[in-house]
């Protein structure tokens, strides 16, 4: 996730202060790992520091100052340029289950990819449940489906790589035996 990007659009419907961006990025990217406050404003420094966004004045509630910041035009013209440009596929695969696995058929250990591919598939089917039913609860927001129908899909997938490498795995074994 491209977080400078996401606080250029968050700053796109207006001025807000860091911590009101912190708190709509996690509201609006409900599945996502929530912000910082500390990357919030590191990233808030890089984004005025090239000139994407520049603060807007300062305001003291009941604590310290708090900058507003507001998106400048170049900010604008990245986040334009950045939500027109096509996302390549991945490359490469980059995924921690995907080496365990490889890794325990690496040291021949079949017994234990095929006890973790079972667990993870558990794992996977329970994350699943979750997030079905997150998506028919009455108080979930359009934000909290769209990030559960990506997750779903994405869960839909391993769990149809993790049932096909478990059947790999089996006629492996079978052969390695024979």
């Amino acid at each position: 996730m491209s977080t400078p990007h996401v606080l250029l659009g968050l700053l796109a419907g207006g001025t807000k202060h860091g911590y009101d961006l912190k708190r709509a990025h996690d509201e609006r990217l409900p599945q996502a790992r929530p912000l910082a406050y500390g990357q919030v404003y590191a990233t808030l420094g890089r984004l005025v520091r090239d000139g994407l966004v520049a603060p807007a004045g300062q305001e003291r509630l009941a604590g310290p100052d708090r900058t507003a910041y507001a998106l400048t035009e170049e900010g604008r013209d990245a986040l334009d340029l950045w939500l027109s440009t096509v996302e390549p596929p991945m490359p490469h695969v980059n995924s921690t289950l995907f080496a365990k696995v490889v890794v325990a058929l690496l040291v021949a250990d079949v017994t234990r990819a095929r006890t973790y591919l079972i667990a993870q598939r558990r794992a996977h089917t329970d994350r699943l449940r979750e997030l079905t039913a997150l998506k028919t609860n009455p108080t979930a927001t359009v934000d909290d489906v769209v990030a559960a129908d990506y997750a779903i899909a994405h869960l839909d997938a391993d769990l149809r790589w993790l049932h096909t490498t478990l059947d790999r795995v089996a006629d492996w074994h079978r052969e390695v035996h024979r």
